[in-house]
């Protein structure tokens, strides 16, 4: 039977992200004096004593490696600022560059107080390492800079700076959903934005730093379902069992120049068991898996010609004890030959628009045998029970073999699963037209095992 009850229902980078660079920042060089580096390669011989402490001594044939780095400071060039109290513009690009013509630059890495990373690239030949993802306002950075002179010996420095606060009061804050808690392995990660965000490198600005990390990891990726609201999932159904912690790294970064990124709460969620009810509707039954085994099969009725049952993967919405139905919700005129008004019980929904699992105890004759529903699937008391005991929101209804259409990926609950991985991943705006990576399981057989 299909309704709507009188209740208000309920409501884990290929692409690098574009950055406006600035019209000819000035590259400041450091102030730090510079030590003094010998560039002869040293040796060095370790002494091993009886308590297995050890004392190195060095001689002029040995690895050059095995040396302290030295301060690099005099060799590289840093576009941030130096001075006490200035700070640096977060819409301009970091830059570092190696002033040494026979060293180079081997690895920069950029963090703010957070712990959000600055994506960056570093030149082929080394002498150049640029950020190509936004610096956040407002924030402090620590830049910690590797280098190698012609010998190859180590050098390093750490930089520290601040940006400015940001001049657009303008801020897109994120919502996540579902709230935290436990669900089943189908529950889709949501985001919803409080301002629309239509161009293409700004939403692929947003998407980055929108994080989902689950444990154990899986693959996954953002779909824009429209310009205010981005669902997350997995190739396939999350694990049994898994943590997902979903947070934004977008508060101060620039989106446009109108708008930075705002603060978001954090949510955590867990999976519980792996449970899939699969109805074939021309065979009039219902199996349900926990984990892989079928621990029940159940006699249904699903809908009849007119009123066929949507087709198709659901996810269970939520669960209510009692709802009254009626025909007039859907469109079918009181006093008509389908027209209906019942008491309903044990009633799980899997669309907004009124498709549920219920107790049909009208229909049990039916039930193995015939469909003679409105759109929802019918079963007997006790089993409407069992299932409505056995179930929580985020597991997986699916139907087959029913003359209906295919549930819709959205707007009508969570209907995400009914679109494959290569149609998912065209609704990213950060790895739309990339290479697929290779699943967890794929990079475990192509890890090399150890001997």
């Amino acid at each position: 039977m299909s309704h709507s009850d009188t209740s208000q229902g309920a409501t884990a980078g290929a692409e690098r992200p574009a950055v406006l660079s600035p019209s000819g920042p000035h590259v400041l060089r450091l102030s730090t004096p510079a030590r003094p580096r010998t560039r002869t390669v040293l040796g060095c011989t370790v002494l091993a004593l009886a308590l297995g402490a050890g004392v190195s001594a060095c001689g002029s044939d040995g690895n050059p490696l095995s040396a302290a780095p030295y301060d690099a400071a005099d060799q590289i060039s840093f576009n941030g600022p130096t001075g006490d109290g200035k700070k640096a513009d977060p819409d301009k690009p970091l830059e570092v560059t190696s002033d040494d013509s026979d060293g180079r630059l081997t690895d920069v890495t950029a963090v703010d107080a957070t712990g959000r990373y600055v994506v960056g690239e570093l030149s082929a030949d080394g002498s150049r390492w640029h950020s190509t993802s936004p610096l956040a306002a407002d924030a402090h950075y620590t830049v910690r800079v590797s280098t190698e002179d012609e010998d190859g010996a180590p050098g390093r420095k750490v930089l520290t700076f601040d940006t400015s606060k940001p001049t657009s009061s303008k801020r897109l804050t994120v919502t996540f959903g579902p709230k935290s808690g436990t669900y089943g392995v189908g529950q889709p990660v949501t985001a919803e934005l409080n301002k629309p965000v239509r161009d293409k490198v700004q939403r692929s600005i947003v998407e980055r730093a929108l994080r989902v990390d689950s444990t154990p990891a899986v693959q996954g990726a953002w779909h824009w379902v429209d310009d205010k609201t981005l669902h997350y999932r997995p190739k396939e159904y999350w694990p049994a069992h898994a943590t997902l912690q979903v947070h934004s790294d977008l508060d101060g970064v620039k989106i446009s120049d109108r708008l930075r990124g705002g603060p978001a709460k954090p949510v955590k969620l867990t999976t519980g068991d792996r449970v899939i009810a699969v109805t074939d509707a021309s065979a009039h039954s219902m199996k349900f898996y926990k984990n892989g085994e079928v621990i029940n099969e159940i006699p249904v009725t699903t809908g009849k010609p007119g009123f066929d049952t949507r087709n198709g993967v659901k996810v269970v919405l939520g669960k209510e004890y009692f709802v009254r139905m009626r025909g007039t919700t859907v469109g079918i005129a009181e006093g008509s030959a389908d027209s209906y008004d019942l008491p309903v019980y044990y009633a799980t929904r899997v669309t907004w628009s009124g498709e549920y699992v219920h107790a049909a105890p009208w229909s049990v004759g039916s039930q193995g045998y015939a469909n003679v529903s409105h759109g929802c699937t019918g079963m007997s008391t006790s089993n409407a029970e069992w299932f409505f005991d056995h179930v929580r929101e985020g597991d997986v209804v699916q139907v087959v073999n029913s003359d209906g259409d295919t549930m819709e990926p959205f707007g009508n609950g969570f209907g995400d699963w009914n679109l494959d991985w290569k149609t998912w991943r065209t609704g990213s705006a950060l790895v739309a037209g990339t290479p697929d990576a290779p699943s967890a399981a794929e990079q475990a057989r192509l890890r090399p095992q150890s001997v």
